[in-house]
């Protein structure tokens, strides 16, 4: 007879904490629990996505100026002269980054185009406050998604620009050079 074998206390913890997780997670269950194949991922590959999941559930919804203690408040763009704008504009993108926070697509914006963007559109706008340890919110500046014209313009590759023309067979506008060149904290997608 040969001897039973137990599993390893660190797969009896994955366990546990698998079951842990999905009792958590059963009254806010849909379709993207279904879709976890437990089959195709180890236990604790499987408990990361699901412990991302509940933290998506449980975090709170805030304006992105309320991430920040003291609150991160710009002044009025239209109080300010060229320097101070600068000065403010560059303080607020290393906030933002502090909370990883990056914008994508900004150099077609003038600096007063783009502070104006963080004042009015960014800041106030509520998202999910995450424990973000190793993901990033991309601010999509150049609107790809409600105006493809600005992203094809400036930002789109070749390839990208043929597989929009083939895909929506719209107007492609051509490619130009963005005219604001800045180098910003940048994270991977």
């Amino acid at each position: 007879m040969s001897p039973q074998k137990f599993p390893m206390s660190d797969q009896v913890e994955h366990l546990l904490r698998n079951a842990q997780l999905r009792d958590a997670l059963e009254p806010l269950y849909d379709e993207s629990i279904g879709r976890v194949n437990v089959e195709l991922m180890s236990t604790t590959s499987e408990n990361e996505f699901l412990e991302s999941m509940l933290q998506w559930e449980r975090a709170p919804i805030l304006p992105i100026c309320d991430w920040f203690r003291p609150k991160l408040q710009l002044e009025h763009p239209d109080t300010l002269d060229e320097q101070q704008l600068l000065i403010a504009l560059h303080h607020a993108i290393e906030k933002l980054f502090s909370k990883r926070i990056v914008l994508d697509f900004t150099d077609h914006l003038t600096d007063r185009q783009l502070y104006c963007l963080l004042y009015r559109d960014i800041l106030p706008t509520h998202e999910k406050l995450l424990p973000r340890t190793n993901s990033y919110l991309h601010w999509d500046c150049a609107n790809t998604s409600g105006d493809p014209d600005t992203w094809l313009r400036y930002y789109a590759s070749e390839a990208d620009r043929n597989a929009w023309r083939e895909e929506t067979e719209g107007y492609l506008p051509p490619v130009e050079a963005p005219p604001y060149q800045r180098e910003l904290p940048q994270a991977p997608m």
